[in-house]
């Protein structure tokens, strides 16, 4: 009686070992179809992020505090100048809105007097990367 419960056990553990053996034995191959206009897509998106430099330009920043308030000046500043970029930056611990992208000081201080009228705190910034 003892052989044969021996014997059931490593059947058991040897039947056990086999089927484990052919489930995790899987392979896996993946094959990726790319169309060829995408690379060169990539090619022309890096070419025009290459040649923007944040670093020169000049922006207006138009508000500064928490997120609601900022999404409001936001908003406000949009429906007026829906010819001027407008974004909200977070810089700890508190919600920018800068206004514009200018190459040249002139230029932004032409736009900064334009914008004090609605925005009194407005003032110039050239922000860092």
């Amino acid at each position: 009686m003892k052989d044969f419960h021996k014997i059931k056990l490593i059947l058991s553990a040897s039947f056990l070992f086999f089927l484990t053996q052919k489930s995790f034995g899987q392979e896996a191959k993946v094959a990726v179809s790319q169309d060829p206009k995408f690379e060169q897509l990539l090619n022309e998106k890096r070419k025009i992020n290459s040649s923007i430099t944040i670093n020169d330009r000049y922006k207006i920043q138009i508000f500064n505090g928490d997120s609601e308030n900022s999404k409001k000046a936001l908003m406000d500043f949009k429906k007026e100048n829906k010819n001027l970029d407008a974004t909200i930056v977070f810089s700890t611990p508190a919600y920018k809105v800068w206004v514009g992208n200018f190459k040249t000081r002139i230029e932004a201080e032409k736009n900064l007097e334009l914008i004090k009228k609605k925005f009194p705190n407005a003032f110039l910034i050239k922000p860092n990367k």
